[in-house]
């Protein structure tokens, strides 16, 4: 029995020899790896590569973050897991259709883009910004909802959202230099400024579906995700300052617009939210905007505006002197008297016709829960009666100067 202890006690060490032989995927024990690399695998030195990627299938993406610090060699070794098929599939979760509606499936999705974010930006770390973005668009151009117009269904889908969570994670920190590159790199992937040209040079609605993806694309990857108010202002300032002011103004409107329930295309806005951010913009800019419609011919539209002008002025309990003359200033642009005249008669006329269109639905029975329709009358018509008042003042003082 005890030769028998010991013949298989020889052949242990036997064995042991012919496996070194036989070429396998041992990242040790090799004689043509550097043996200084060899040392910064620590313990993991000690497993073929195979058993490496098993025990990285057990670890958390946070955890893999944190071990892709521990050196340069087991970095490299996490970069190849990455682009393995086994740890794409892993990493790159695309579930982002039919999620439930209790909401913890989407919470589980960006908190896993948010990890992933992290341990790109960490694996990465020693890469120069331009090879970083290249192996990550590498990485990441497999997933088809992260593409500009990549998903068939992109208001049902959490694509970009994890998108611009990844992105956010990834470039925290980052100089202006480098996150300027990033912008600079995705507008080259996408395309966008073409696309942005398209929508901001032709009328608008004539590209819906492209002004909803720009919008889309704009917000959920660049814009949404930023907790610090300069952050969101460097990606939105990315975003227009390649345009003159009305095309910046067009862009705005298309990213941050109310929005229709059937298509969620930007829609127009009420003329009382275009009023109120004119007065909130200040008065050059209130003027430059009225002052156009005047040059253009478009005085009817400036009519009606003065009006929510008026109308806003008595809701927040501005001066309603402030609305008076700023109607006076536009009048100066137009060129002759009967120009001026034409217009403050559009002027009353619009009064008018704003007070039927109001109190048309209260006539026919049309009364909201919280009589809204009827407030808006009431305050329209102490605005008219407020507006003229301040007319006559002016009117007054002027002739008896």
């Amino acid at each position: 029995m005890a030769s028998r202890v010991n013949t298989s006690l020889t052949l242990i060490p036997n064995q042991k020899c012919k496996r070194t032989n036989h070429q396998s995927s041992y990242f040790f024990n090799t004689p043509d790896l550097d043996p200084q690399l060899l040392s910064t695998l620590g313990n993991f030195k000690v497993l073929p590569l195979e058993i490496f990627h098993i025990i990285l299938r057990y670890l958390s993406v946070k955890d893999i973050g944190m071990l892709s610090m521990v050196s340069k060699t087991v970095s490299q070794h996490i970069i190849n897991y990455i682009s393995t098929s086994s740890g794409s599939r892993r990493l790159l979760i695309q579930n982002f259709h039919n999620l439930d509606l209790s909401g913890t499936e989407d919470t589980h999705l960006r908190e896993h883009y948010r990890a992933l974010g992290l341990l790109f930006k960490r694996c990465t770390l020693l890469l120069p910004t331009k090879d970083r973005l290249k192996y990550i668009h590498k990485i990441l151009s497999e997933v088809s909802c992260f593409k500009f117009s990549g998903c068939s269904a992109p208001l049902q889908c959490l694509g970009l959202p994890c998108y611009g969570i990844f992105l956010q994670t990834l470039t925290a920190g980052w100089d202006e230099l480098e996150c300027h590159r990033v912008y600079n790199f995705l507008c080259e992937l996408t395309n966008l400024s073409r696309k942005m040209q398209t929508v901001v040079c032709n009328k608008a609605g004539s590209a819906r579906k492209l002004e909803l993806r720009i919008r889309l694309f704009c917000r959920n990857v660049l814009l949404d995700h930023w907790t610090q108010r300069s952050d969101s202002a460097f990606w939105l300032t990315r975003i227009l300052k390649p345009w003159p002011m009305v095309n910046q103004a067009r862009l705005l409107y298309i990213i941050f617009g109310p929005t229709s329930p059937q298509d969620v295309v930007p829609r127009e806005w009420l003329l009382e939210n275009n009023a109120r951010l004119l007065i909130l913009s200040g008065n050059n800019i209130c003027f430059t905007f009225m002052a156009s419609k005047a040059v253009n011919g478009r005085a009817i539209e400036l009519a009606r505006l003065i009006v929510f002008l008026a109308l806003v002025c008595e809701k927040e309990l501005y001066c309603m002197d402030w609305t008076v003359r700023m109607m006076q200033k536009v009048c100066k642009v137009f060129s002759t008297a009967a120009e001026r005249k034409s217009f403050l008669q559009s002027v009353a006329n619009a009064f008018a016709c704003v007070t039927m269109e109001m109190l048309q639905p209260i006539m026919s029975g049309e009364r909201d829960d919280d009589d809204r329709g009827f407030l808006n009358l009431f305050h329209l018509l102490h605005a008219q009666a407020n507006f003229h008042k301040e007319v006559l003042y002016l009117s007054m003082s002027t002739s008896s100067s």
